[in-house]
């Protein structure tokens, strides 16, 4: 499954970049298929991985934040391995078509 997400811890003020990093630094460190972008971060692997590591990510910034916003996509199709880099190179390749 892909599971795009973003974390966004409250109540810290303005400037949330170092808990970010902090939730990122936790899908990293997972090994599993990830990529960042400014909105949110896309994770590949089983269910209960990407959801295991998704709560690792908010429990690591609940830790220094008194509350936590989660929002979460899913494409979930089993029996599909890399659909994070298969799904852009599709859209690549129908835009090279002119």
């Amino acid at each position: 499954m892909l599971i795009a997400f973003s974390i966004t811890p409250l109540g810290v003020g303005e400037s949330v970049g170092d808990l970010v990093a902090d939730a990122v630094r936790v899908v990293r460190e997972s090994g599993l298929p990830n990529r960042t972008d400014a909105m949110f971060t896309t994770m590949e692997g089983e269910w209960d991985e990407v959801m295991a590591v998704v709560k690792r990510a908010v429990d690591t910034v609940a830790a220094q934040a008194p509350r936590v916003s989660l929002v979460l996509k899913a494409d979930i199709r089993p029996g599909v391995t890399d659909a994070m880099h298969a799904k852009v190179a599709h859209v690549e390749a129908r835009l090279a078509e002119g």
